[in-house]
């Protein structure tokens, strides 16, 4: 008798070894379809003067069983995501304002994350005929970063992008100050290496991009500390 439960309760063990199972497989990165990257958006719908609702579309992801589709407005920093199972959404946007966006894929048996590439677009404006620059995006330092004590020199890298590719130049801010002052003017580089820091110090900066028909964008402040 002891026997045969013996083997009953092997039975249930592995029966409920088999239920449980392990992780599924990791979703793979969905593909961008649409808004095209770096481009101007104008198949958008028109919901009132400032505003226009725009189709999100990504090749479905392998194993993935869900997404989160974030956007940012490149003007404000602000975030907005959704949620969706399918490789697509709809989603009102204010109109010649720039934006980026990626897509995060998800599998159902899988703690694993998976996120695409980051494209930027710029949502159509009426009239709208040329566009300013994308807001640089500060690389290094990053927002911030911690430099240690001793520290007598840093690179100021940045990556600027622009509809039209028509970049003609930079204005870099720099300094000790919540509100720094220009740096470098009207360089056409992407960095300026060996700048100088002191320790105790929190340094901000930021970066103007200008195109050739006179429009600009800001980056936004980024900050550092050096120990």
């Amino acid at each position: 008798m002891k026997k045969y439960i013996y083997i009953l309760f092997i039975c249930i063990l592995a029966a409920g070894c088999r239920k449980k199972g392990g992780p599924g497989p990791a979703p793979g990165a969905a593909i961008l379809i649409a808004p095209a990257k770096d481009l101007p958006c104008f198949t958008g719908t028109v919901v009132s003067q400032t505003e226009s609702s725009v189709a999100f579309s990504w090749n479905a992801a392998g194993n993935a069983s869900a997404y989160t589709l974030t956007i940012k407005n490149l003007l404000t920093a602000t975030e907005s995501t959704q949620e969706t199972t399918t490789p697509n959404a709809t989603v009102t946007l204010l109109r010649n304002t720039p934006y980026s966006w990626h897509v995060k894929s998800k599998a159902s048996r899988n703690t694993i994350v998976v996120d695409s590439e980051v494209w930027k677009f710029y949502n159509a404006g009426a009239g709208i005929t040329t566009y300013a620059p994308f807001p640089a995006e500060l690389l290094t330092p990053t927002f911030g970063q911690l430099f240690d004590n001793g520290t007598t020199k840093v690179n100021l890298t940045w990556k600027g992008s622009a509809v039209d590719n028509n970049i003609t130049g930079y204005i870099v801010y720099f300094g000790p100050k919540a509100n720094p002052d220009v740096f470098r003017e009207r360089t056409t580089d992407s960095f300026v290496n060996d700048v100088t820091v002191s320790s105790n110090t929190t340094y901000y900066w930021r970066v103007v991009s200008i195109d050739a028909n006179g429009n600009i964008s800001d980056s936004g402040i980024s900050n550092f500390y050096v120990k």
